[in-house]
């Protein structure tokens, strides 16, 4: 774990390259993830989902990853010498600030079995990794825990039961392995008061002790890249740990995709980094903006104080547009409570434009020396 961390959230590659997305570095075909190891990837954050099926088994999209899909995954990256990170959802599918929803196995259970099931179900994951010899190098116990996880009952402010799920899931991942680094993971990187409120109220709660305070940091939503810097200074040296930006990204275009979709005006999103947001930003949404940004990025958690800042994953930057890969299902749209569409909504941030080339700013993230 000495090595700095350029990261790559790849958890949708499988069912993109399903989907008939092919990668190019300078005209070449080849994998995305040799691809990316070339351009310095070192670690590969995979997401997982208890149950991501309806009851008939009906897939909700978005990569599928299920434990079969993410540790087939990270079986790749291993045997091309790259390390990985397991970011644990608790859920059947999206987990983030806006829905934290309990497995469909988990329902009806009170806040004790519900904590048992967390420490019970990531000690089960591990031990399968164990099994198969693909132990992940770092466990995130959650994802974007800003709100709190497994709502209602963990839900913001009920800190005492936040602390209660979190730490059944850090028992779990040290008894598994006391090697596993464990990184906990809020939104909103930009936001200080979020993290203080978020940290003081978990370790006053008799939160168990990790490694990394992971931030996610999307420059259209996250404030300002100086709030961000501050913020990273701020935690570190408040509460001693080390920092990973573990999601992050930047548009490198407003052109449309739809045409890569091949989906109905009323089937589709569209861009969650649309064109007035970039107007919000300090950098255009082009090729050589999404590169200036990555520098600056990389720069940024390079001058954390004491050297705490550990590194970066970028977030789906091989999620290109390809017809049958979007962010939910019909079925899955139904399960979240969403209206839908379905669709992409991340291509115009990834890494490959819509053809699939390897864009610049991966070579800024290869020529960085931490």
């Amino acid at each position: 774990m000495g090595d700095w961390i350029k990261g790559m959230d790849l958890s949708t590659l499988t069912e993109v390259e399903r989907c008939g997305g092919r990668f190019y570095d300078r005209g070449v075909c080849r994998d995305a993830m040799d691809i990316l190891k070339g351009y310095g990837m070192n670690m590969v954050r995979l997401r997982l989902w208890n149950d991501p099926f309806t009851e008939d088994g009906k897939s909700y999209g978005a990569g599928g990853n299920d434990i079969e899909t993410t540790l087939s995954l990270a079986k790749r990256a291993q045997k091309m010498g790259i390390g990985w990170m397991l970011d644990f959802h608790y859920s059947d599918f999206w987990a983030d600030p806006g829905k934290q929803r309990v497995p469909k196995a988990w329902r009806g259970m009170n806040e004790t079995q519900l904590a048992e099931a967390v420490y019970e179900y990531t000690a089960e994951v591990l031990e399968r990794c164990r099994r198969e010899d693909i132990l992940p190098q770092i466990v995130a116990v959650g994802n974007e825990l800003s709100n709190g996880l497994l709502w209602p009952y963990g839900k913001t402010p009920r800190y005492d039961k936040i602390a209660g799920f979190v730490s059944a899931g850090i028992r779990a991942v040290r008894e598994a392995d006391k090697n596993i680094k464990v990184m906990l993971h809020l939104d909103n990187g930009g936001n200080n008061e979020l993290y203080r409120t978020w940290f003081d109220a978990y370790f006053a709660n008799g939160g168990e002790d990790f490694d990394y305070i992971g931030l996610s940091y999307y420059p259209f939503w996250h404030g300002t890249m100086d709030m961000l810097k501050y913020n990273m200074a701020d935690i570190a040296q408040r509460y001693r740990k080390d920092l990973i930006v573990a999601e992050v990204s930047m548009g490198y275009t407003i052109e449309d995709y739809k045409e890569y979709e091949q989906l109905a005006d009323d089937a589709r999103k569209g861009m969650a980094a649309r064109g007035e947001l970039a107007e919000k930003i300090d950098y255009p949404m082009t090729p050589e903006g999404q590169a200036d940004f990555m520098k600056d990025i990389l720069e940024a958690v390079r001058e954390v104080p004491e050297g705490r800042g550990k590194g970066f994953c970028y977030w789906e930057p091989a999620w290109i547009p390809v017809p049958g890969s979007g962010w939910a299902t019909k079925e899955a749209c139904e399960y979240v409570e969403e209206a839908g569409p379905g669709g992409n909504e991340w291509a115009n941030q990834a890494l490959f434009d819509y053809e699939g080339n390897a864009l610049p700013a991966l070579e800024v993230i290869r020529d960085f020396r931490p």
